[in-house]
Order: structure tokens, then sequence, then C-alpha cells
């Protein structure tokens, strides 16, 4: 059995080794939440040409309950400003989260009962596969079905591109402030280094070197001289 002390030998400390290590970059580059090129990618993107046609759409929330239950539940949803919707052609649900309606008169609502009776016309924006985009359309209050269509959000997406543009740009002003920290230390610290290294070399040659053997006298056959 080796002595679990020997093993240790020519070994560094652990504070020892701490002192010497390099530092290691403290942030994290946050996900983005737009690409970088947004109108490119909704006029490329074959899903995003699907669903910018008018096409036929369906009311999704409580699907398992009575449809006077379902319509209740789906107009009190619309007026708190949110509810559930798929398309009917591509089978894509959509969670919509809008403003509430509101008495009196505002030019753009986002939940408006009264444009069309019998309907509700909902617009709702939201981050689709890193674009920004808007959804527009009608729903029937009985039937629970109507017309509806996804369109890209200009003004959304300009603010979103400010956001991305400053976080890579924060990101990149650390990452340089950290290159320059690893160059301050290679510079303040090459003594250190080679001191290390050379530590290193002795410790680990001198754990494997064979232990020569201490005479204690002469050699066995030799006469000592009167």
């Amino acid at each position: 059995m080796h002595d679990p002390t020997s093993v240790l030998t020519g070994m560094m400390p652990f504070d020892a080794m701490s002192l010497y290590e390099q530092p290691k970059p403290r942030f994290i580059f946050k996900m983005p939440r737009v690409v970088p090129d947004q109108k490119a990618k909704f006029e490329s993107d074959e899903l995003f040409r699907r669903l910018s046609r008018e096409s036929e759409i369906r009311y999704t929330g409580y699907r398992d309950r009575p449809q006077e239950e379902r319509v209740a539940r789906f107009q009190n949803a619309c007026r708190e400003g949110h509810t559930e919707i798929a398309f009917a052609a591509t089978g894509t649900n959509l969670q919509l989260v809008f403003a509430p309606p509101s008495p009196g008169y505002m030019p753009e609502k986002e939940c408006d009962f009264e444009k069309e009776p019998g309907k509700v016309n909902i617009k709702a924006s939201f981050i689709m596969n890193g674009v920004c985009v808007r959804w527009r359309g009608w729903i029937d209050l009985e039937r629970l079905d109507g017309v509806g269509c996804i369109e890209y959000d200009e003004e959304r997406a300009l603010q979103e591109d400010a956001i991305l543009r400053e976080q890579i740009e924060r990101y990149n002003q650390r990452l340089r402030e950290f290159e320059d920290k690893q160059r301050g230390y290679r510079q303040d610290r090459p003594d250190q280094d080679l001191e290390l290294r050379m530590s290193n070399n002795i410790h680990h040659h001198g754990h494997h070197a064979a232990v020569a053997p201490r005479c204690h006298g002469p050699p066995r056959g030799e006469r000592r001289m009167p």
C-alpha cells in the first residue's frame, strides 16, 4: 500500500496554486430577444409568409367545456386583456396579450367590442422567433372563430434593435476590459509564472526520482586504514 502522504509529495498546496490562477470572466452574454435583421427574416421565413396572409382562426380555450361557458370565458378574458387562438390552416397556437378595452374614444384600441356588432377586434404585439410582430384580426363572439393575420411590427422592431445593439456593445466592452486585465496580469507576473513552472517541474521530477541510499560507513569489503 502506498502511503497517502507520499502521494501528496511534490504537489503544491491548494492555496499556493490559487494565487497564480488567472482570473476568469464573470459575465454571461444574455440571449438576445430578437435577431439582428428582423425584417429580412420576416420576409424570407416560410412560417411568417403563411401567417401574414389573412386566414381562419379559432379560439382554443376550454375546449372541453360547453359552448355557452366557452363564450362567457372568452369574452371575460378579452376584457382582462388576453386570449388564446390558433390558425386553422397551420395549427399555430398563439397566446395574445393586449390592453383591455377602456371607456371613451381611443384612436387605436387593442381590444374593441364596438367596431363591428357581434365581433371583437384585437391587436396584439409580441416577439415570435426573434421577430417583432403584431397579430390583427377579429373573432365572432358567439361562434368563437374569425379571421386574422400577423404583420411586421416596424415600430417595436426599431426599439428592440436599439436594445440589441446596446446589449452587444456592453458585452464587447466588458470583453475588452477582461482582455486588458489578462494582458496586464501576464505583464505584471512574468517572474512568478516562471517560478511556478520551474517549481512544478522540480516537484514533478523529484516525486518520481529514486532515492539514493545514504552511506553511514565505508563500503563493505574495504578495510579501514589504521
